[in-house]
């Protein structure tokens, strides 16, 4: 990896004196607090605390012009992705050998083979999607994709409070002047639209949402603020939330495969859970899983949304020609070419040995990515030969794909973390930048197609993981800048 990291100049003049430091901080932490920017704690859990969500101080330098072009895209990628998983031989084909060796891919894909055998009662799907980038500086700051999320794209709740904290933040710190330099972000009203939208086209008005969650959900702000933005939009709507587990004990398919949780109507299933093999500690949360995939109930994502997101997926599209199996019009397949990274595959081929190859010579370059959601999963560095040698002869390595590691431009700023008492330090710091899309439609037809707002998460400059979920990262805002 590049040791040579393009620096963008901080939003404001650094450091900011000790004084209105320990001020500000202590508003931005009441602010946040007081308006849902929060989560419960992983170490001292408790379902009556909540503390605030690490945070950046001041919004992060984003390129005006690759922040656009990654809205632009946006519904491109969302047609992309909803043409390919309507597309089972392409299925098939990129995951045929990833199934064989990944546990958990491959009882996803058991569960997708099932209802492509048995019918599924419902054509429409809803995908809410994130397409996530990082501006590359061996690139001058193009955006580069990190991957694109179909299940749980997590933090649109929170996000859409964030720019309204930022605004607050610069006009404490005497800057509202640079405010308009904050993008609009409606992406929670805009998810919240597509799952209402997908409710109507159900078509029965005392049929519910129904969220599948976590046994401990930590990030509880973000998802409230979905079922509480439902009400406000439509407030006859009533939404349940239950576990794979609860559902495996109380769903049941009626005659006309209508699904019914106790004796409540499910018209949309909204998965921010079924990601990671711990949420299925049984055979019976798989049963729950098919039963929802089979029933008349609109799913979020439905079972072959969920393969279209994984990483051997992603790495196929960057195949030479596979883009233009899905979008016909040349301008918008040349765009999405234009943002994706190097992806390798680890096949036995010629193609994966010389991708192992290159990993062993130059692991610094890479990133090692398995099957998995949810963050925390990727190998980095001189763990990427380490990882590579173990399994280089094995059937493993072809559950696993090799992408260049993009080299981010650095800004300095302030990451505040809960727990902390320390006046914080100017640290270096790196941003990754989703965009979240709506669609909906059949094999058949696209009903309904749009981007509806983003997110950015900042980390530490040295850190490799960056989810904030999983501990690691900070919630922030794009500061666009020429």
């Amino acid at each position: 990896m590049s040791q040579l990291r393009y620096k963008f100049d901080s939003v404001v003049s650094l450091p900011i004196p000790d004084m209105q430091l320990k001020e500000i901080v202590e508003k931005a932490k009441d602010w946040a607090l007081m308006h849902g920017v929060a989560m419960r704690s992983k170490t001292n859990f408790s379902e009556d605390m909540l503390h605030f969500a690490p945070f950046i101080l001041i919004p992060s330098p984003f390129p005006r012009k690759e922040f656009w072009k990654a809205i632009d895209i946006q519904p491109t990628l969302n047609e992309m992705m909803h043409w390919v998983a309507h597309n089972p031989e392409f299925l098939r084909n990129c995951l045929k050998d990833t199934v064989c060796v990944d546990e958990f891919t491959g009882n996803l894909f058991n569960v997708y083979e099932k209802v492509l055998e048995e019918g599924t009662a419902q054509k429409i799907s809803l995908g809410l999607l994130r397409s996530d980038y990082m501006a590359h500086s061996d690139a001058g700051n193009r955006i580069n994709q990190v991957e694109i999320n179909t299940i749980a794209s997590s933090f649109a709740g929170i996000s859409s409070q964030f720019q309204s904290f930022n605004r607050f933040v610069l006009s404490e710190l005497g800057h509202p002047d640079k405010i308009k330099n904050l993008p609009e972000n409606n992406a929670l009203q805009g998810l919240c639209e597509g799952m209402l939208e997908a409710w109507k086209l159900y078509g029965s008005t005392s049929a519910v949402i129904l969220f599948i969650v976590e046994e401990v959900t930590y990030n509880i702000c973000d998802q409230r603020y979905h079922e509480y933005e439902l009400v406000r939009l439509q407030p006859q709507i009533q939404i349940m939330r239950c576990t794979l587990t609860q559902v495996a004990a109380r769903a049941r398919l009626d005659a006309n495969k209508k699904l019914f949780v106790g004796d409540k109507e499910v018209a949309v299933v909204y998965f921010r859970a079924g990601y990671e093999p711990s949420h299925y500690p049984s055979q019976r949360e798989w049963d729950a899983r098919i039963l929802m995939e089979k029933s008349l109930a609109i799913k979020c994502p439905s079972i072959h949304y969920h393969l279209a997101g994984t990483k051997k997926v992603q790495q196929v599209l960057a195949k030479s020609g596979a883009v233009e199996m899905f979008i016909s019009d040349a301008k918008k397949v040349n765009a999405v070419k234009n943002i994706f990274t190097g992806l390798y595959s680890l096949d036995f081929d010629e193609v994966g040995n010389k991708a192992v190859q290159m990993a062993l010579d130059s692991p610094e370059r890479f990133v090692l990515k398995p099957q998995r959601e949810g963050g925390g999963h990727n190998v980095y560095g001189e763990d990427v030969r380490e990882a590579v040698l173990k399994m280089k002869d094995k059937k493993e390595r072809t559950a696993w794909i090799l992408m260049d590691r993009i080299n981010p431009p650095v800004t300095s700023g302030y990451m505040i973390r809960p727990g902390s008492t320390e006046k914080p330090d100017i640290v270096d710091l790196v941003s990754e930048l989703g965009i979240f899309g709506v669609i909906i439609g059949d094999s058949e037809k696209i009903i309904s197609n749009h981007q509806v707002g983003h997110m950015l998460r900042t980390k530490i400059s040295t850190a490799n993981e960056g989810g904030v979920a999983a501990g690691l990262g900070a919630l922030d805002s794009p500061y666009l800048i020429e």
